[in-house]
């Protein structure tokens, strides 16, 4: 059971070879022969075999399967910490999260050492100890969740919770090779939670692998009433980025002499571009933004969760974090006010920036230290580490820390996909697609991961509807988003039945063909797309449709009948017969060639 994912724990619970009490009698003394510094609060035997008998129901998605929580997320009458002894109560109610995850059938079996009020993304920043790096002992595991993180990655539970203000689900993930979902800014409730910034905070997620990340979103993804930064997902996410997405990358980066990092991230560059297109960008409006968390008054948030202690019991908090918050206490609502005017300037020229990409495509960190690097320079290497990572919750970001292998030294080294708010499960749709290209190993364990599931490439149920599309709604083409928006997800790039004629219509703004069978006079087969979206947006997709086009049932080459566009029959009178060309997107590069030779 060590290092299995979600999938190896559920198949093994439904063999009947292994049941929930059998489990954690085997789990608890691995638990304990673990190492020390990763956790707070570890449960015994007895209170994890508690938990397994109350569960009766094993149809729970989560049922049975073990998972681990950062000690700054209250677990009902076990102490929260959140680091600091001094600090310490004894919650009588879960976070919703953990209540989610529990209500799922899962079992919480620790609370996860961390960087002291989570602030820091070393991992070294705790009275409990410092939490080494699975890989080497020497270097650091990441922060501020680095007990979360390093649980996953020694294959001890599949999964962990985690939080993330400025990183602190990333970073952990980079230097421990699992994924770090920092989801959309209140997608999941931070209610019970010790607040870091409270109006920035993430509850966030490490996994052995994407699908696992992905589950566990699902499950705790809900909008809670309780928590007065919850927001509720809009009805309409993009849920998958083209089949072969622009990605854009830094023009600069700083690796501050980590030349092994650098020498990483150029393979990495190399292997992603064989599943998408990558652009250079403009960073530095992101830099801009990362500057505001600590040089600028959100640090008076942090201030608040610690401003009695650091009055009346200074010596509770450590050194490094008392030079961080007690300037905080200078900071007046003018610099609150001026902050948040720079930052709204900001936000704006970053959603402009993230309209030219699909997402961005970032190192997680530029590079990694050891732990006594960072003893002799706590302050500069940690700031070192946030330069890809500070600015995503402050301009309403979503980000997906995935492994990309490792480097020379041995260590690994991850990247990050970041998309603007609610594409979660986009940028979910591109990882499983980077695990297929590249897999990686199950954290630290050096065992394989099991084989990805493949997507379905015609699996409707009762919930999902399958759609060929064949001209402007084609992948990169200007009605894609119609698709997208509505949960929509390319399953597959195939053609029609050879007895179908496509046409150019004329008069149509953007440019529209008319898809026609035509078995009596001869046809072709036509490229298109299938997509698949949920059944209760295809109301509104088919609303966007003009006449003459509609949907009705098209004949793909391999014999399904799937919906797709067709055309009536009266408007080919006065359109163009494009067959011959071999598809819309041929027709399109066509019109642009003759423009450009008129020009």
């Amino acid at each position: 059971m060590i290092g299995w994912t979600l999938q190896q724990w559920q198949a093994a619970y439904r063999s009947g070879d292994l049941t929930p009490v059998q489990a954690m009698k085997e789990l608890a003394p691995r638990l304990h022969d673990s190492e020390r510094a990763l956790w707070i609060h570890l449960l015994d035997e007895s209170s994890l075999i508690e938990q397994a008998n109350a569960l009766t129901d094993s149809s729970l998605p989560l049922y049975g399967i073990p998972f681990a929580v950062k000690d700054n997320i209250d677990v009902a009458d076990l102490p929260t910490t959140a680091a600091c002894p001094d600090f310490t109560y004894i919650p009588k109610q879960d976070a919703t999260a953990v209540q989610l995850l529990r209500a799922a059938g899962a079992i919480v079996v620790g609370k996860t050492n961390l960087d002291q009020f989570a602030t820091g993304l070393v991992g070294t920043r705790s009275p409990y100890g410092e939490v080494p790096n699975p890989f080497n002992p020497d270097y650091l595991s990441g922060g501020s969740s680095s007990g979360s993180a390093t649980a996953v990655s020694l294959g001890l539970v599949p999964f962990s919770l985690g939080t993330d203000t400025a990183g602190s689900g990333r970073v952990p993930a980079a230097f421990t090779n699992t994924v770090g979902l920092k989801p959309t800014r209140g997608a999941i409730s931070t209610k019970g939670v010790v607040p870091a910034c409270r109006t920035l905070d993430c509850v966030s997620i490490f996994a052995l692998n994407v699908d696992d990340a992905q589950q566990i979103y699902r499950v705790i993804g809900q909008f809670d009433p309780d928590d007065a930064y919850s927001r509720p997902a809009p009805a309409l996410q993009t849920t998958g980025l083209p089949a072969r997405p622009t990605l854009g990358i830094p023009k600069d980066l700083p690796w501050f002499g980590d030349t092994r990092a650098k020498q990483l991230w150029e393979q990495q560059l190399e292997q992603v571009k064989q599943i998408a297109d990558l652009v250079t960008v403009d960073t530095m409006v992101l830099q801009d933004a990362a500057a505001l968390l600590y040089q600028g008054p959100w640090v008076a948030e942090r201030f608040t969760v610690t401003e009695s202690l650091l009055q009346e019991k200074p010596d509770a908090l450590l050194p490094v974090i008392r030079d961080i918050l007690e300037p905080a206490a200078a900071l007046t609502a003018a610099d609150g006010f001026r902050a948040q005017y720079q930052l709204a300037e900001l936000k704006r020229q970053s959603d402009a920036l993230m309209k030219t990409v699909d997402a961005l495509l970032l190192p997680t960190t530029p590079g990694i230290y050891t732990r006594a690097a960072v003893q002799a320079d706590p302050i500069t290497l940690n700031s070192q580490l946030g330069t890809w990572t500070n600015f995503v919750n402050l301009l309403d970001l979503c980000a997906l820390a995935l492994p990309g292998g490792f480097r020379e030294d041995s260590l690994p080294g991850g990247f990050t996909l970041i998309g603007p708010a609610w594409q979660d499960h986009a940028l979910a749709d591109f990882g499983q697609r980077w695990q297929q290209a590249q897999p990686w190993q199950a954290g630290a364990t050096g065992q394989l991961l099991p084989e990805p599931q493949p997507r379905a490439t015609n699996a409707d149920d009762d919930d999902l509807i399958t759609v060929a599309v064949v001209g402007a709604h084609l992948t990169g083409m200007p009605l894609n988003t119609q698709l997208t928006e509505r949960g929509g997800v390319l399953l597959e790039a195939t053609h029609t039945a050879p007895c179908y004629r496509l046409y150019a219509l004329a008069n149509t703004v953007p440019p529209k063909p008319g898809l026609i069978r035509n078995e009596k006079s001869g046809g072709d087969s036509i490229p298109i797309e299938l997509w698949q979206m949920p059944v209760k947006h295809f109301g509104s997709f088919v609303g966007l449709i003009p006449a003459p086009l509609g949907i009705g049932s098209l004949e793909t080459a391999d014999g399904r009948w799937v919906k797709g566009f067709i055309c009536e029959p009266w408007a080919i009178d006065d359109a163009t017969d494009i067959t011959a060309l071999d598809g819309w997107r041929n027709y399109i590069a066509q019109l642009k060639k003759n423009a450009e030779e008129t020009h």
